[in-house]
């Protein structure tokens, strides 16, 4: 319900937004947006047609265009980076958390990264370089360099006095990190804990030293099924020596999430998660006909196994009657298969210890739901076209797709990882091919062999 509401306060947004650009009433867009919060501004470009994108930018002002720009998607922050120089970039990006500063780096060319690294301070410069020499999908990419750390021999006394010179602490602190000379991370001191502990004890005695910090290297969907497994608000990361590099925090992580999500579900149509819903034509276009293309060349494929059954087909019509709902439901049944293997694998639910399982379970279920659907199919062909034999035929072809399919779902996520294809964009496609193929084969060619 909550989300129904946001998408309808967007919507009546961007209906007062247009009402105003076509009328000319510049100076009422500008009070209205400039009113709005970054992520709100962010949502109405996003949900603009290129043609008002740029308008709307123009009357954003200057000291909000940062916190906007970290709000959009990676094609219209680099739609928009593309229009400034070195020193516009370093301007928009001040005051921008370092995780930010990085993700919106990263939409620019190498030869502008190092002039707006160059612009930088000293201090913001050794910062953002600490999170680019990561990739962004990890976390050290995740990652914030904006920690308090405090030593173990201070009193809590001391450390509260540290924190009172801070004219405010980061964002969603709920913790300080413990560290020793070489910058080692040791323990974590709870903000909680600090409060309601006598001021005179050491950080040594009440810091928290059973701590899993996260490995600079670690994917990004890792980190965030260890934030929800522990119900973490922020953590530490380091390096491969326990040095404390920063921190992720959960408003992080959820952007991680959601851009899983997004992955999972334009991956099946083969589109990128950062599709623009309202790209011009020409740019979106061609990223269409690419998987239109491959999906093409899959079909001819599943054609060219019809073709070999032309005189079959001609001979007895019932066939290209009955043809299609042998494929159609082994593609169902793998497609089931598919996305729960795929959704485990993204959860870190499925590994060498039960994958076995799995594919033995899934095969089980492929069969019983195969000899199910045989007996319906088949008593219904045998008594529409009053041939026992082409119930039997397609009753057997139907178990052969449907085991075929549960196989292929089952271990088709797990080998196309091994060859570091992501299984969310190529599995569907391929996974379709395998039971036209098979269904059509298995089909016609039991015809084939019975009735010659």
């Amino acid at each position: 319900m909550a989300q129904n509401n946001e998408q309808s306060t967007t919507q009546v947004q961007l209906e007062k937004l247009n009402t105003a650009l076509s009328t000319g009433g510049f100076a009422h867009v500008w009070h209205m947006l400039n009113g709005l919060k970054p992520a709100d501004i962010a949502e109405l470009i996003e949900s603009s047609p290129p043609k008002s994108r740029q308008v709307i930018w123009n009357l954003v002002e200057e000291d909000y265009r940062g916190d906007v720009l970290a709000e959009l998607n990676e094609e219209l922050q680099g739609f928009f980076l593309s229009g400034m120089d070195s020193e516009q970039v370093v301007a928009v990006t001040d005051g921008l958390d370092t995780d930010d500063i990085a993700d919106i780096l990263q939409q620019l060319p190498d030869t502008v990264i190092r002039e707006v690294l160059v612009a930088m301070s000293e201090q913001d410069r050794h910062r953002v370089e600490r999170v680019l020499a990561y990739n962004e999908e990890t976390a050290g990419g995740l990652m914030n360099t904006d920690t308090i750390t405090v030593r173990p021999r201070f009193t809590l006394d001391v450390v509260l006095r540290y924190l009172r010179r801070h004219s405010e602490l980061p964002p969603m602190t709920d913790s300080l990190f413990v560290v020793n000379r070489n910058d080692q991370l040791v323990g974590l001191l709870p903000l909680g804990k600090m409060l309601t502990t006598d001021p005179s004890v050491t950080v040594r005695e009440v810091m928290i030293t059973d701590i899993e910090p996260i490995p600079a290297s670690m994917p990004d969907n890792e980190v965030a099924s260890l934030f929800e497994r522990h119900d973490w608000v922020s953590a530490p990361v380091v390096d491969e020596d326990s040095k404390l590099l920063g921190r992720i925090t959960i408003d992080d992580v959820v952007d991680v999430i959601i851009e899983d999500a997004d992955h999972s579900l334009m991956s099946m149509a083969g589109l990128d998660e950062e599709e623009d819903t309202f790209a011009p034509v020409l740019r979106t276009t061609p990223r269409r006909a690419i998987w239109l293309g491959i999906n093409l060349l899959t079909v001819f494929l599943a054609s060219a196994v019809i073709k070999q059954f032309q005189n079959t087909i001609e001979e007895i019509v019932a066939l290209a009657i009955l043809m299609p709902i042998v494929p159609s439901m082994g593609g169902v049944a793998g497609s089931q298969t598919l996305t729960l293997v795929i959704r485990g694998m993204a959860l870190g639910q499925i590994g060498k210890n039960n994958a076995r399982w799995l594919m033995v379970r899934e095969i089980l279920v492929g069969m019983l739901n195969g000899l199910l659907f045989a007996f319906l199919v088949g008593l219904v062909a045998w008594q529409v076209f009053d041939s026992p034999l082409l119930g039997y035929i397609i009753a057997a072809a139907m178990i052969i797709n449907l085991l075929t399919a549960a196989l292929a779902g089952a271990l088709l996520p797990r080998m196309l990882k091994h060859f570091n294809i992501d299984p969310a964009l190529a599995g569907g496609v391929i996974l379709t091919t395998l039971t036209d193929v098979v269904g059509f084969l298995s089909f016609l060619g039991l015809a084939t062999l019975f009735y010659h």
